[in-house]
């Protein structure tokens, strides 16, 4: 089953016996978890018919003894697993699983980890209930997700703007999650979301950003690169050398991607390099001072500077000097 599936039964109360969650992206974990701990139960219910469990705390007996609990006075027993990648077996699971209670709803959370398929207990998990992995997405799919939330919850956003909150952000789904929220608190429901109001409500500066430091380099103008670098050398914890290094690896993969396309129209750059055919033009402009050669030189400061930021080489050098010598290198 699907995330927006399993979201959707749980809301017209159709609920399943287990739940196994796992995989590396805990947002989505945490939200059908969260929803069923909302939904099963009433809070007067909850008092006798809740149990939540914590993997570094308890053992695959003591679950297996939860679960096999009659609910009181509700139509259901919730028990959830938090943690439950540190649960040290799950053997005695799969007695329990060959004839589960009706009224008993097991939750087990998986969080950075995906499970072993293999073992029969999860086996027979995915028969008779929902096993889900939870998949961290791409970094040229943040955009889009960014503006899918944000449309769910009756906002829209520019362009510039989405793109701002996806290279300044990333992927972590509960950090772009909680920035939005920042960013909607006090909009009208229709509202869209521009560059100045991230600016204002999440604190990522429209001049000083990675959006705009991947622009700079590509038109090749050292005056604003060395504004942005020495910008985010002053303040290396709002732009730590991991971040600006992936926004910048991933401009430049697609600087080399549409280097070597042949159709470079528009609509076909846009359509193969998964970005909105406004910022098309400019990689137009980037094309102009970077050949295939030079992209990929590009590509290597940038691997250069991510080793250096673990002191690999560079056991000395500060962040900001690391994130200095790699524009530097990439410019000339």
């Amino acid at each position: 089953m699907t995330y927006n599936q399993i979201i959707a039964d749980i809301k017209r109360k159709v609920y399943h016996p287990i739940y196994v969650l796992h995989g590396e992206e805990e947002y989505y974990i945490d939200q059908i978890s969260d929803l069923l701990e909302a939904s099963v139960l009433d809070d007067n219910e909850k008092e006798f018919n809740l149990t939540i469990l914590y993997g570094l705390e308890t053992d695959d007996a003591t679950i297996v003894a939860e679960s096999k609990r009659y609910p009181m006075m509700a139509n259901h027993n919730l028990v959830i697993v938090k943690e439950a990648q540190n649960v040290k077996s799950f053997d005695h699971l799969e007695s329990y699983l060959a004839q589960p209670l009706d009224s008993t709803i097991l939750v087990l959370c998986f969080k950075h980890k995906k499970i072993d398929g293999r073992k029969k207990a999860f086996k027979i998990a995915s028969q008779i209930g929902v096993v889900f992995e939870s998949k961290p997405i791409y970094d040229n799919q943040v955009g889009e997700w960014v503006q899918n939330y944000l449309k769910t919850h009756g906002f829209f956003i520019s362009e510039k703007a989405k793109f701002l909150v996806a290279e300044s952000i990333g992927t972590n789904l509960s950090r772009l999650v909680n920035e939005l929220d920042k960013l909607t608190i006090s909009l009208q429901k229709g509202a869209t979301i521009n560059e100045d109001d991230v600016e204002k409500c999440i604190g990522i500066s429209k001049d000083f950003n990675v959006f705009e430091l991947n622009n700079a380099l590509g038109k090749k103008d050292v005056a604003k690169c060395n504004l942005i670098i020495n910008h985010f050398a002053a303040n290396e914890k709002a732009y730590p050398v991991v971040m600006v290094v992936n926004a910048v690896y991933l401009y430049f993969s697609r600087l080399i991607k549409y280097l070597y396309l042949t159709d470079k129209t528009s609509k076909n750059a846009a359509a193969e390099l998964k970005i909105n055919p406004y910022f098309i033009k400019d990689y137009a402009v980037a094309a102009k001072n970077y050949d295939i050669r030079k992209a990929v030189a590009a590509v290597y400061h940038l691997h250069e500077a991510d080793l250096r930021s673990k002191g690999v080489g560079a056991a000395n050098m500060k962040q900001g000097e690391i994130l200095k010598e790699m524009v530097f290198k990439i410019l000339h």
